[in-house]
């Protein structure tokens, strides 16, 4: 038992002191002007690198999450009609997609699947 503590704990030992050294040969002690800018190729940009994304684009990309997730909700259900009650089962799928489609009716009144603003 003493051998198997010993063991663990020159093992311990050994690997505290691999990492302490690892870290310190890893660490870089100069900046370089061209590291911190967001163009590491040489030549400077010609435009911002730090552009406003487009909200739309934002809009439109979260649209596609809530449906990518809508199909991740629905196909368990699919597996679970068979040993639910189909009363409550009818129930709860079609107030689940109501809620979706009167959330995409709104998206879409609201322009927000408007390619052209």
């Amino acid at each position: 038992m003493k051998i198997l503590m010993y063991m663990y704990i020159i093992i311990s030992l050994i690997a505290m002191m691999l990492t302490v050294i690892l870290n310190l040969i890893s660490k870089k002690t100069f900046s370089d002007r061209e590291k911190s800018s967001p163009f590491e190729c040489g030549f400077d940009p010609k435009n911002s690198a730090r552009l406003p994304f487009s909200l739309h684009f934002f809009l439109i990309a979260i649209i596609f999450l809530i449906f990518d997730v809508e199909i991740t909700l629905l196909l368990p259900m699919i597996m679970t009609m068979k040993i639910s009650n189909m009363i409550n089962f009818s129930m709860m799928s079609i107030s689940f997609i109501l809620i979706l489609l009167f959330g995409l009716f709104h998206e879409w009144n609201q322009g927000a699947l408007n390619w052209t603003m």
